[in-house]
């Protein structure tokens, strides 16, 4: 992955220039990236790799742009983003089902956060992670309560955000003092819309998935894994744990390993393998589609 070469925003054209580079890549279908990906896992191919990578930059752009509102120039934010895409792209498994793009993301997102919180020097490595929250809950909170002066918070309005956010008061009124100890103004004018000057921490987000959408996820890995229980306990006993022993585990055994544990051939594992994994797939669509929608 390391000899991987990507564009760069240069000093001439800056930014629109990179932009443009990047949107020659095509995004690929779904089909073609599986397909590299087994290349580059079963291969170490690096030229399908580079094309993993390289068409998936421009959600890393689109990523990097909403963290402009820390004050970071706009280059590490995209080329901490290319770091965690090139760590997903080398951990991506195509048998789990999902599209790269949705297990790059939070990669992609770590890797910028991490860069902020180490940039602003607000939150040590190992710091807890509720301080980590209240770094970017913070601003948010504030402009939900209508809080949008930059001095100190009074009593009532720390217990309000400490409360929200799970922390101690104290704890709020160190970080408010904290993001209002740089020179950036969160206040400061940034341009003309229809609704009037927008401010500089309108342009801030946050990056947590909401409540909701985290519920959501762990509902739905519920069901994914009962489901693949089910499917599993369906295959014959050979094929189940070959299967389990190949793509189930984070260390997978080895086709000469289970090779010789059966007393077959390498070859003969291999097709065992991919009909079990056939006939996975198969009971797992037979019984979603049997669920019925909504």
């Amino acid at each position: 992955m390391t000899s991987i070469n990507l564009p760069a925003i240069s000093s001439e054209g800056g930014l629109s220039r990179y932009l443009r580079e990047i949107w020659r890549f095509p995004i690929l279908e779904k089909d073609k990236e599986y397909m590299l990906a087994y290349r580059l896992r079963d291969e170490g191919d690096v030229s399908a790799a580079h094309e993993l990578v390289t068409s998936h930059l421009r959600l890393v752009a689109k990523i990097a742009m909403g963290y402009r509102g820390y004050g970071l120039p706009v280059s590490d934010l995209i080329s901490e983003g290319n770091i965690g895409l090139m760590k997903a792209v080398k951990k991506f498994d195509p048998d789990r089902g999902f599209r790269l793009s949705t297990y790059a993301i939070w990669w992609i997102k770590a890797s910028i956060t991490e860069y902020v919180l180490k940039s602003w020097s607000m939150v040590k490595m190992g710091t807890v992670s509720s301080q980590k929250k209240l770094f970017f809950s913070l601003r948010r909170m504030k402009n939900q309560l209508k809080i949008y002066d930059s001095g100190e918070l009074s009593p009532e309005q720390a217990k309000q955000i400490s409360t929200a956010v799970g922390v101690s008061e104290s704890e709020v009124q160190q970080m408010n003092r904290r993001l209002h100890s740089r020179d950036l103004s969160l206040n400061a004018p940034m341009s003309n819309t229809d609704e009037g000057a927008a401010e500089f921490q309108d342009s801030l987000i946050d990056t947590k998935p909401s409540p909701e959408s985290l519920v959501g996820e762990r509902e739905e890995l519920s069901v994914r894994s009962a489901m693949l229980e089910r499917a599993l306990s369906e295959l014959p006993e050979r094929e189940r744990h070959i299967l389990t022993e190949r793509r189930l585990k984070d260390d997978p055994v080895t086709l000469e390993e289970l090779g010789a544990q059966y007393g077959i051939s390498r070859e003969r594992i291999r097709q065992l393998e991919v009909r079990a994994f056939d006939k996975l797939q198969k009971l797992i669509h037979a019984e979603a589609s049997a669920v019925p929608a909504g």
